[in-house]
């Protein structure tokens, strides 16, 4: 029994199965190094390059969200049967859009507290005085951030404007009648 390398298989292969000897194609469309390499790889005759870090999808994209495992939990979640690899990289772009944006905004409060660390607190006021976050978190209870400081006009003291005394002018004096 002889051994037969797989450009001779191919060849008889080729030739024996039209029965006739006038369909041939040339070996080197058959060359093992170049188009039967597996799995992608480079052709043998090629010098060989550095092999390349693998680089995670989030520095690909130029994020720092975990495109993966969003990925992961949007297929585990069962939202859709189909879940395309663009829609991860969307939803985590959006996501990290938001959480800068809202950073942003609670430096900005913490700031104006006086404060250098940003606490829930300032994360509330942050939400409660944008209209846009406030209609999209609507219904968010953010723990720990207690309420908007808002004293209704109904509750404040009445001003009142009392006739002048001894010369003096009244003006701006509050009564406490309620």
């Amino acid at each position: 029994m002889t051994h037969l390398c797989t450009k001779q298989l191919i060849s008889k292969y080729i030739t024996y199965s039209a029965g006739t000897k006038d369909l041939f194609f040339p070996l080197h469309f058959f060359q093992p190094s170049l188009t039967m390499s597996g799995r992608g790889k480079k052709a043998a005759s090629k010098p060989a390059s550095k092999p390349t870090s693998a680089m995670s999808r989030s520095t690909r994209a130029g994020i720092s969200f975990p495109i993966g495992r969003i990925h992961r939990l949007l297929r585990k979640g069962n939202y859709s049967e189909r879940i395309g690899i663009g829609a991860a990289v969307y939803l985590s772009a959006i996501l990290e859009y938001l959480c800068a944006e809202i950073l942003e905004l609670a430096g900005n409060a913490s700031r104006d507290n006086k404060k250098r660390r940003i606490a829930p607190r300032h994360i509330l006021l942050a939400v409660k005085n944008d209209d846009e976050f406030n209609h999209l978190l609507a219904g968010v209870t953010i723990s720990e951030g207690g309420v908007i400081p808002n004293i209704q006009a109904s509750l404040l003291p009445k001003k009142t404007k009392v006739a002048k005394e001894d010369g003096k002018d009244a003006k701006g004096v509050q009564s406490q009648e309620f």
